[in-house]
């Protein structure tokens, strides 16, 4: 029997799918790697929500456009039972033709977003609405707040064709060269980026890795470097990363703990883009993302925060995050650690959040967790 990966390498070879429910040989594939996947330790959402008779029910279907079928979806969180989700969306469509494997976990992630639950109006609200979270500079090193687009009529990234890639960042570059002022900058692709350059710009925490096992296992590697770049402004505050895992990152940065101004920043350069560009989004999902956990408003807004009494006692910094829908990450990101007592803490929920909601319950949580820190210090 073909290997997981090793089948993810012949299937996504066919230039062009035309079936209307998944082949045998992906059946096959499927159904043992559910059966490996249910035999092991993983702690995935993709593991707790997938019972057999899910399964069972949507492992021949496949996206009306597209054909993408449930391997698509699940092929990463098979490959990799480390994996905290476990799931992609190939395409747009694969958010309602496997509704009734994205549902749970989406209710899940997101902690309470139920099927028949609408994703509100898009409301940013002002970056004034947010006062400085470390005006002393005491705890805070560096706050980033970013959003996630994905381009209408595109699919995801394990979909698009080599041609697709190119047109998409010739569309976007077109766009990213009209802002001005403080958000003007240069576009750079990584097909014409020298490695030297590469690296120091993954150094300087402004440019994304290539070679995630868990983006590569989802299969939206493709093609790499094709149709991927990042545009950085003068000042190096606000950034686009283009064909990273969703078509369109848009980031921005502070030293120390100003969330509002990068909120601000944020908010003008997405909505500069929106004037040119039509973005998936869907009336009960919000804005559709690869990852399920980035859908509804996008946005992450995180800080590297300095924690040494709190982060001592590992156990009461979660439960303090936990209590304001934080998450905590070490100070690379995502499967990395806390060096020199910092971390990266972010807001988790997404979904069913107005933007300014969002951005609100983060600024109260990392202000609940200064005071905690605050407290640990005083009594020790």
């Amino acid at each position: 029997m073909m290997s997981l990966r090793l089948a993810r390498g012949i299937f996504k070879k066919i230039p062009i799918r035309n079936y209307s429910r998944a082949p045998c040989e992906i059946i096959e594939i499927l159904e043992s790697g559910f059966e490996t996947l249910a035999q092991s330790k993983s702690q995935s959402l993709l593991k707790k929500h997938l019972t057999q008779e899910i399964f069972d029910k949507i492992k021949t279907r496949v996206t009306p456009s597209y054909c993408s079928t449930l391997l698509d979806c699940i092929q990463s969180g098979l490959c990799n039972h480390d994996s905290g989700v476990g799931i992609y969306a190939p395409d747009p469509e694969a958010y309602s033709t496997f509704a009734e494997l994205f549902d749970p976990i989406i209710d899940d992630y997101h902690m309470g977003f139920k099927g028949a639950d609408k994703h509100p109006a898009t409301c940013f609200g002002y970056g004034s609405d947010f006062p400085n979270l470390d005006p002393e500079q005491r705890f805070i090193v560096s706050t980033r707040i970013r959003c996630a687009r994905s381009v209408k009529d595109f699919p995801f990234n394990p979909c698009l064709t080599k041609k697709e890639y190119r047109h998409l960042e010739c569309m976007i570059n077109k766009v990213l060269k009209t802002l001005c002022n403080e958000h003007s900058g240069q576009f750079k692709a990584l097909s014409c980026m020298e490695k030297e350059e590469q690296q120091q710009l993954v150094d300087d925490h402004l440019l994304f890795k290539e070679g995630d096992r868990f983006l590569q296992d989802a299969n939206a590697s493709r093609f790499w470097p094709t149709g991927r770049g990042i545009f950085i402004n003068q000042n190096r505050t606000f950034i686009v990363w283009v064909n990273e895992e969703d078509h369109i990152r848009v980031i921005s940065m502070e030293k120390g703990g100003d969330l509002g101004r990068a909120y601000e920043r944020m908010i003008i350069g997405v909505e500069s883009l929106a004037h040119s560009l039509k973005f998936s989004h869907d009336k009960r999902l919000g804005y559709l993302t690869f990852c399920p956990s980035n859908l509804g408003t996008t946005i992450r807004a995180s800080v590297h925060i300095k924690l040494p009494k709190l982060g001592a006692d590992k156990a009461k910094l979660e439960e303090v995050a936990k209590k304001h829908n934080l998450q905590v990450r070490g100070t690379s990101g995502e499967h990395s650690e806390a060096k020199d007592g910092v971390y990266d803490i972010s807001n988790k929920r997404r979904l069913g959040l107005t933007e300014y909601q969002v951005v609100m319950e983060m600024h109260k949580g990392i202000t609940a967790l200064i005071d905690a820190e605050c407290q640990a210090s005083s009594q020790k």
